[in-house]
């Protein structure tokens, strides 16, 4: 007989299926080729005049924080959002040419990941609506603005860096929150998502 232990510890540590292993692989590569190209773009937009004043630029960097979202939602499974995001910055730091940010894209890759990790994971991953990837998106920013305190802006003082932390976390929220959910539905309606949650929510809709 097994116990109610021994059923909780095993609803927790979910058994991954090939499919779901696949997927985050896929869905890494495909984010980590996008994370590049923004890396590439992200210089000269930085330099806009509306981005004048320095921590603004932290309104930029949603869109490296959308593979642990996407990857979160659709797989649904401890590990699936951190193990995403780490395989998209591997994969921009292995893209020929590589990222300006180097070896540094990987830890970028695990603070951002962890964050939106952490959400999913206080809510024992049962939630999955607009407004936890919305949380997700904003602690991956949050998460990676506190990284870069310490590695990239050392020298701003705490207005400078409290700021940027908040730019960081609402372009997390719209960016990768909201945009990874609106994606993660798009998936769903198109039929790519039927041997995942989001595509068995869809089909019980339609």
């Amino acid at each position: 007989m097994t116990s109610s232990a021994d059923t909780s510890i095993t609803g927790f540590f979910v058994r991954y299926r090939t499919i779901d292993l696949v997927t985050i692989a896929t869905l890494g590569v495909a984010f980590g080729v996008v994370y590049w190209a923004w890396g590439k773009l992200y210089e000269p937009i930085s330099a806009l005049a509306v981005f004048s004043y320095p921590p603004s630029s932290g309104l930029l960097g949603g869109v490296w924080l959308i593979a642990g979202v996407v990857g979160g939602l659709v797989v649904r499974k401890p590990g699936a959002a951190l193990a995403t995001e780490l395989i998209a910055a591997a994969v921009s730091l292995l893209v020929v040419g590589g990222t300006q940010w180097g070896f540094s894209t990987l830890a970028s890759g695990f603070f951002q990941g962890l964050g939106a990790e952490l959400v999913l994971a206080l809510l024992l991953y049962r939630r999955f609506g607009l407004v936890v990837a919305a949380c997700a998106g904003a602690l991956a920013g949050a998460f990676e603005s506190l990284y870069e305190w310490t590695s990239y802006y050392a020298d701003w003082d705490l207005p400078y860096k409290l700021a940027h932390l908040a730019f960081f976390s609402l372009s997390g929220a719209v960016v990768a929150g909201l945009g990874g959910w609106l994606l993660v539905q798009a998936l769903a309606r198109a039929g790519v998502l039927d041997a995942f949650g989001p595509g068995r929510e869809h089909a019980r809709e339609v």
